[in-house]
């Protein structure tokens, strides 16, 4: 898979611990709109997909992924190699985080159920919505301004310009 770009905030001690956990995230797009996750705490959007578990593979960390975070059933056949982002840096209870954040364009089911938010996704105020490419940028773009240090956040916003730079519908 292609590296899209890195992140290398070099806060960490290089010769600490690493922590490594990788992520599948779903680009899903319909009608022109991108399903994201919002944050109605801190005002952000992100892509659906979290951290890949151990014995599985990337490919079954997003099926289950965007399930849980959006209510959505990925279609297998559907899915297409985006790109990778590289991220390191200190992690909040380890000395070197390092997490390869694996994107892939998918289709989904016309269904939608409730998403399955863990205890921090909920005080997040976490809600599934498709969003005009455009809102999304323009909120996280606000959001970082005054969040500097949130690399996540960062990561997601400079995915979505990448995506609208492609002009994936």
């Amino acid at each position: 898979m292609e590296l899209l770009f890195e992140i290398d905030k070099k806060d960490y001690d290089p010769n600490g611990e690493v922590f490594s956990r990788p992520s599948a995230r779903g680009i899903i797009m319909k009608d022109g709109k991108i399903a994201v996750i919002y944050s109605r705490k801190n005002k952000f959007y992100k892509i659906p997909g979290g951290g890949v578990e151990p014995g599985e593979d990337n490919l079954s960390a997003l099926i289950r992924e965007v399930k849980e975070e959006v209510g959505l059933t990925v279609r297998p056949e559907t899915i297409k190699e985006f790109g990778y982002v590289h991220r390191i840096q200190r992690g909040k209870h380890e000395p070197v985080f390092i997490q390869d954040n694996f994107y892939y364009l998918c289709d989904v089911e016309n269904s939608q159920e409730l998403p399955q938010y863990s205890d921090a996704e909920k005080q997040e105020k976490f809600v599934p919505v498709f969003v005009d490419l455009e809102e999304a940028i323009k909120v996280n773009e606000e959001y970082v301004k005054v969040n500097t240090l949130d690399s996540m956040i960062e990561r997601e916003l400079r995915v979505l310009k990448m995506i609208q730079g492609k002009q994936i519908c």
